[in-house]
């Protein structure tokens, strides 16, 4: 089972969970439809679409309002820690829920009572609330852009607001900031950097570089970010390694912003109907992008 976890912006902070199905231009959790422009609803939506079209179990997601108040956030903190033990997914994936050290180490804390670890992702403020609570290496995936990278490359920042400012966002700069990310056990094993060119690392090591195809219009959107962690979520989930996971889902978002034919006024829903379709050309092809040499992608 593949558990999505993550906030959306609005005042109702009820808990609602079940399983994630795109259909209609919508992204539904059991019964409830919501609209997808970014964010957690855009992440669960894509990966939705990669399960049904490759035959994988649906996700579950779990799911509170949160305007940026905290309460939703706090509220699935605390639901999810009564119930992450018995939870029998092999993979969770955490979008953006308020930072909060000792709500994320509860949560942590009962991952770690379970006897089989599930594979841990994490983007967004999850990934920023790893970072902080000095977990983050015990995690198997981050996603950040170059912006959250030299977060996680800064030892002191204790917020992604206080990054020093001579860390710097540079797109030139990111093989630096992945070394400097590591060495302070700021990083989970695997991370995929997005950005004009994704980078691919294991345990510091940049194994892939991909950057074709290159959507200049792709830059202004909103929301690719999160398609990318969902289409990774479900390649993990369906039993792709890890690593080889994050490689075709850099691809297969590229593939699909290309498809779009996007301008900057495209909204991130318009850019997902192609996510079927780069899909296929990824697995047909295997696909790994930039000077990198095509191999196979077998399933663990």
């Amino acid at each position: 089972m593949l558990a999505l976890i993550g906030t959306v912006p609005r005042v109702d902070s009820k808990i609602i969970h079940g399983e994630v199905l795109f259909r209609n231009g919508y992204v539904s959790i059991g019964s409830e439809n919501l609209p997808i422009h970014r964010g957690f609803p855009a992440m669960i939506a894509a990966a939705a679409m990669v399960c049904m079209e490759s035959g994988f179990p649906p996700p579950l997601a779990f799911t509170s309002g949160d305007i940026g108040l905290g309460d939703g956030s706090r509220r699935l903190y605390k639901y999810l820690k009564d119930r992450l033990t018995d939870l029998p997914a092999k993979a969770l994936t955490f979008h953006y829920l308020m930072p909060d050290i000792n709500w994320h180490n509860q949560i942590f804390w009962a991952i770690e009572e379970r006897l089989e670890k599930p594979i841990l992702i994490a983007d967004a403020g999850f990934m920023y609330v790893a970072k902080m609570s000095g977990y983050a290496p015990s995690y198997d995936l981050f996603t950040p852009d170059i912006g959250e990278l030299a977060f996680l490359a800064d030892d002191m920042a204790p917020h992604p607001f206080y990054t020093r400012g001579f860390i710097c966002h540079d797109e030139n700069n990111v093989p630096s900031l992945i070394s400097r990310a590591y060495q302070g056990r700021n990083a989970s094993k695997v991370m995929i950097v997005k950005g004009e060119k994704d980078y691919i690392c294991n345990e510091g090591e940049i194994m892939a570089i991909i950057e074709e195809p290159f959507i200049e219009p792709l830059e202004a959107i909103g929301g690719t970010g999160d398609t990318l962690t969902g289409i990774v979520s479900a390649l993990v989930h369906g039993g792709y390694a890890i690593e080889e996971a994050a490689i075709m889902a850099a691809r297969i978002n590229r593939l699909a912003g290309e498809l779009a034919k996007p301008t900057p006024g495209t909204q991130v829903s318009e850019i997902m109907r192609y996510i079927p379709r780069a899909l296929s050309m990824a697995l047909e092809k295997h696909i790994l992008g930039g000077n990198y040499e095509k191999r196979t992608f077998n399933r663990r």
